[in-house]
């Protein structure tokens, strides 16, 4: 027989155990501060996913709005109006206005906190239990941003019109967006990494190696974020301090392992509850709302794929049409190139949408109504919902179009051809093992 090597039991923070004035302090201001930063954004709802009911941002509600507004106007002295809803940035005046406002509030109650309270040794019941908000605040995120990209949905894989756009013309973002967008396989591997995080996040013993993961899926996100200028950079960040939250009761530990060379014992964070039953529940329930948050997000991912993704319906005239001929009031395209003779390419590609693109490769966007059955296409302005043209269409053969019909009272025919999608390299080029030399262009 053996030695027998005794079994390294937990390392649990006793009642009594008093913390340091910083660390005392600290977490004062990290309770207030990213408690009041995820109420105020989009991780509440997030938290509490209920299909087909949308939970506002608190911060765009009284008594937070009238906070920033007030802040923004006699502080900042902002003048314009602030956007404060429904415009798909993470970085406008309001949110980078409420930051401010949410940290100069944490300072201001920390500080009261701090002197009301400085005779607490220790805050070892709501650390625990803020600890787990925090887990789930950053876990659904985590899950959320992986499910949309697992599907894959949130790049999309680019458009007929973004086929025919220069480089020149994209943002830095849009080269970010479609970059990715084009190659799904690793668009998907990314979201796998950001869930594989959320996951490990939901369980208690895996918090430290799930707070790790997410920790660097962050840290890439947001320096892609920074450098691309794409409008997430506050949130972004905010969602890596959580992680580095959860990390920093394991620094001591982390540095011992990767750097010291020496053994670690395991973790001393305390159990939610003082029974083994009562924990056991709380596990199961930890569980439970993770497979909730998973599943609801995989049903909204799988349902915007339908809609508005890679499944989404397409025309009935999908495809690059080239103009091989156009007449106007029964002339041919005018020396004098108007706005309808500059037009060179039709695009179909959403059900109820049609583009034409002009000569300096701009486009002239239309709403379409197309009647597969009738051949009739009745298009539309938003900027002027008076405005109509219709047209008939005749697909004599499977690569070519006529269309005829009136637009601002002039007749209008036009002969398309089919453009093939393969001769597009970013379409057609695919995956190859082997390559004897380098193909980048």
């Amino acid at each position: 027989m053996g030695r027998e090597v005794p079994i390294a039991q937990p390392q649990r923070e006793t009642p009594a155990a008093r913390w340091s004035v910083a660390r005392r302090v600290a977490f004062r201001f990290c309770f207030v501060y990213l408690g009041l930063y995820c109420l105020g954004e989009q991780i509440l709802s997030g938290l509490f996913p209920i299909p087909k009911v949308e939970i506002p941002d608190l911060a765009t509600l009284w008594p937070m709005r009238p906070i920033v507004f007030w802040t923004a106007t006699h502080i900042f002295h902002v003048t314009q109006p602030l956007v404060y809803k429904d415009s798909g940035s993470g970085d406008k005046t309001f949110d980078w206005i409420l930051t401010f406002c949410v940290l100069v509030l944490a300072i201001l109650a920390a500080s009261i906190w701090s002197f009301l309270d400085r005779r607490r040794e220790n805050y070892l019941t709501l650390y625990k239990w803020f600890r787990l908000f925090i887990r789930f605040a950053l876990a659904t995120e985590m899950i959320l941003y992986g499910m949309d990209k697992v599907v894959p949905l949130q790049m999309p894989f680019p458009s007929l019109t973004r086929l025919l756009e220069p480089f020149h013309d994209f943002s830095p973002m849009g080269v970010l967006w479609y970059s990715i967008g084009a190659s799904p396989a690793y668009e998907t591997f990314a979201g796998c990494a950001e869930m594989l995080g959320g996951i490990l996040l939901i369980f208690p013993r895996t918090t430290t190696l799930g707070a790790l993961v997410s920790l660097a899926d962050l840290t890439q996100i947001f320096m892609l974020n920074m450098t691309y200028d794409v409008p997430v950079k506050l949130f972004s960040f905010h969602l890596l301090l959580m992680a580095v939250f959860l990390l920093a009761p394991e620094f001591e530990r982390l540095a011992d392992f990767f750097l010291r060379n020496r053994a670690v014992g395991p973790s001393a964070q305390a159990e939610l509850f003082s029974t083994r039953r009562a924990n056991r529940i709380a596990l199961a329930a930890q569980i439970l709302l993770g497979m909730w948050v998973i599943g609801n997000n995989a049903y909204n991912a799988w349902d915007g794929w339908r809609t508005s993704g890679g499944g989404r319906p397409k025309s009935p005239l999908y495809g690059i049409w080239s103009v091989s001929e156009l007449s106007i009031d029964g002339q041919l395209r005018s020396p004098l190139l108007t706005d309808y003779d500059r037009w060179h390419r039709a695009v179909f590609d959403a059900p109820d949408r049609v583009a034409f693109q002009r000569m300096d490769d701009t486009f002239q966007r239309y709403g379409a109504a197309i009647n597969a059955n009738d051949k009739t296409i009745a298009l539309s302005k938003d900027s002027d919902k008076n405005w109509k043209a219709n047209f008939t269409f005749e697909r004599v053969a499977e690569d070519q179009l006529i269309l005829d019909g009136n637009m601002d009272s002039h007749k209008m025919h036009m002969q398309l051809q089919l453009v093939d999608l393969h001769k597009f390299l970013l379409v057609s080029r695919g995956f190859h093992w082997i390559q004897e030399y380098p193909f980048n262009r």
